[in-house]
């Protein structure tokens, strides 16, 4: 059963929040939510799972650049559509070009 977003848990709404800053195009891993509100890999796995649907969850992928699991088919026409650098094959997000690093503001370098 959802909660109402105004009744999200604290790390929910932190983990939201942080996915919300990351622009089209770009892409962070699951453990640079982690580090970014201090908690683990699998904590925001768990939100993600849970609240995911209210953000853009296609821009939160494993270390290796592989979209979420069971979503490749969707994420994968997400980053297309919005640009988002992939490696050759396109079955991956290319993060050395697509990763936001969070706490950085639009100023960052266009891909």
């Amino acid at each position: 059963m959802l909660t109402r977003v105004d009744e999200l848990p604290d790390l929910a709404a932190a983990v939201l929040d942080a996915v919300d800053r990351v622009p089209p195009g770009y892409v962070v891993t699951y453990g640079d939510i982690a580090a970014a509100t201090r908690c683990g890999p699998r904590q925001v796995g768990a939100v993600m799972s849970a609240w995911g649907g209210a953000v853009a969850w296609w821009r939160v992928l494993r270390a290796d650049g592989s979209p979420p699991r069971g979503h490749e088919r969707e994420a994968l026409r997400r980053y297309r559509a919005e640009g988002t650098p992939l490696t050759p094959g396109g079955s991956r997000v290319d993060l050395r070009r697509a990763r936001w690093p969070l706490g950085s503001g639009p100023s960052v370098g266009a891909l």
